[in-house]
């Protein structure tokens, strides 16, 4: 395993968990519907409680997410989360609120009541995979920092990075593509929650609903999404020259990376096709409750490899619109060598863990969700 390799191969890992993460957002998708799909107070606690046994997946996988990307490509940790922190903050408290909200809205002496937490949960769902998605449509439209290596043997300001701008990633909130994939990915996770409620649910009137509401989130995500997605594909990107690592704008980049790897292009396209047929079959069948596999899987192909095209081939992942040589990539963000191959055998174990996890997941899902079990439950929300 050379360097090359594993800096690939830790951009792949770190691909998947973002695609795992974005189909577990219909946790936050179900909370955002909290007082709009459910109509009545035994509804709105059959919803939280069913989501409630799913929000720790999101909640971890997030963490991990974070927590790989600090250990593979620590340069752009620092950039990002020390330059960008404004958008974090927001991000991280929003998550903050909904671990709160799940374990205290059903606690003995709480004075605030349960729709205060229920309304932190609300906000969690909307703002929580608004800011997240325009984050990450950074990774293609770029930011506002400088890097400077040479800092280092500075013993009065030995820092690396730079946030060029008082505004530190809030300026992201003003860049109408990032704004796209914000809705996008907002709207998205309402549909994988219509559709995880389809497939859960016991509650007829609460089925009809989703299946409603499935409709109108469904469209607004297609729309979104396509506006981002053929927007990046025909605009610059940001280029690695191979042999001098000089960073150029290119016509038509992100294009030209599925083009030129076909791979890519065909799970991308797999992906894509999933998730419309989840949807779509959903839509004019009222017997297929099969929707959120489909759609969760075709999530997880079209979001992995999204983010392979940011990376892969040459092509600077965390491009810097104000100082093109700055830009970080695979190559000049990644740990050590030796780090990179001690993760890499780590890793190794990640099959066993999604093992386990599909054992509990199947645990928890042998029938569907029904508010007569929740009286002989230990642990409710």
């Amino acid at each position: 395993m050379d360097y090359g390799f594993l800096q690939h191969y830790w951009w792949f890992l770190i691909s998947l968990i973002a695609g795992i993460f974005a189909f577990l957002l219909f946790v936050q998708g179900g909370q955002s519907m909290l007082f709009s799909l459910a109509k009545t107070e035994q509804q709105r606690y059959l919803l939280v409680n069913a989501l409630g046994r799913k929000w720790e997946y999101t909640f971890t996988t997030l963490v991990t997410f974070g927590g790989a990307f600090f250990a593979s490509f620590p340069l752009f940790y620092s950039t990002s989360f020390g330059g960008a922190y404004w958008v974090w903050m927001a991000i991280l408290f929003c998550f903050i609120i909904q671990a709160v909200s799940y374990e205290y809205q059903s606690k003995p002496g709480n004075t605030w009541g349960k729709n205060t937490y229920r309304w932190f949960l609300f906000i969690n769902g909307l703002f929580g995979t608004f800011l997240i998605g325009v984050a990450i449509a950074t990774f293609f439209t770029g930011s506002e920092f400088g890097v400077n290596k040479a800092n280092l043997t500075n013993p009065l300001a030995p820092v690396i990075s730079q946030w060029l701008n008082p505004w530190h990633g809030l300026e992201a909130l003003l860049n109408v593509r990032n704004l796209c994939l914000g809705l996008a990915v907002f709207f998205l996770a309402r549909t994988l929650a219509c559709l995880f409620f389809i497939n859960r649910m016991a509650d007829e009137e609460l089925v009809k609903r989703s299946r409603k509401f499935l409709l109108y989130n469904s469209l607004p995500f297609v729309v979104f999404f396509l506006v981002f997605l053929i927007w990046t594909l025909l605009s610059v990107g940001y280029a690695v020259d191979p042999a001098t690592k000089v960073v150029t704008l290119e016509e038509y980049k992100y294009f030209t990376n599925l083009i030129e790897m076909p791979v890519v292009f065909a799970v991308f396209a797999v992906g894509v096709l999933l998730v419309l047929y989840g949807i779509i079959r959903s839509l004019l069948s009222d017997k297929f409750q099969a929707g959120i596999w489909f759609s969760g899987l075709g999530t997880v192909l079209t979001v992995c490899c999204l983010l392979l095209i940011a990376g892969w081939n040459n092509t600077a992942y965390y491009p810097s619109s104000v100082d093109l040589q700055s830009s970080l990539t695979i190559e000049n963000s990644s740990s050590s060598q030796f780090t990179l191959t001690v993760m890499t055998y780590v890793s190794f174990l990640v099959p066993f863990v999604l093992g386990y996890i599909i054992y509990a997941w199947r645990a928890l899902e042998r029938k569907k969700f029904d508010g007569k079990d929740l009286k002989n439950d230990g642990h409710i929300y």
